[in-house]
């Protein structure tokens, strides 16, 4: 697979939908990770603009509670715990006892089992929400195209998120 000189992959511009599909996935999670590269704790932990509290760090770590949701919790149909609190949407909140190395280690241990989950399955198999989010959406279940198209536009809403606050962190900009 050819990647950018920043290491992330570069999507095919011919492919199959579902490569087409991982591959802007894993260009988008690999762009976080840059986002947070050559960072100290303290900036890691700086805040965006007031009055947010939003953070490198509380990204990591909000991205691993999203990728646990989508594929364990719903696809999967696994009872896991949450990682970072009660709230789905939980892991914001960054804490003096995690820092970047373990926040990185459970969101890329989320992505290798999203991974494992979804290896032999079809782009129209499905899971299924709660009683609670069917009705908030109208259907007990979701497709895994679905699932993969909403982590894509997940991630990159998120990552105009981190390049800003990269920039007032140290100047970094890019895509």
């Amino acid at each position: 697979m050819a990647t950018l000189p920043d290491g992330r992959p570069i999507p095919p511009l011919h492919a199959d939908e579902r490569a087409m599909l991982e591959t802007w996935l894993d260009y988008h999670r690999e762009t976080l990770a840059l986002k947070c590269a050559d960072l100290t704790d303290d900036q890691l932990r700086t805040a965006s603009v007031a009055p947010s509290d939003l953070t490198l760090l509380g990204l990591v770590q909000h991205m691993a509670e999203v990728e646990r949701n989508w594929f364990q919790r719903i696809f999967a149909g696994l009872d896991v715990p949450r990682l970072y609190g009660m709230n789905p949407h939980d892991g914001f909140q960054v804490s003096a006892a995690h820092g970047l190395d373990e926040a990185l280690a459970s969101w890329r241990a989320e992505i290798d089992r999203a991974r494992e989950l979804t290896a032999d399955a079809a782009l129209d198999d499905s899971g299924r929400f709660s009683e609670e989010d069917a009705a908030l959406v109208g259907s007990p279940t979701v497709s895994l195209r679905w699932i993969l198209v909403h982590l894509i536009e997940e991630y990159a809403r998120h990552n105009g998120h981190a390049d800003l606050i990269r920039e007032a962190i140290d100047g970094v900009t890019g895509s």
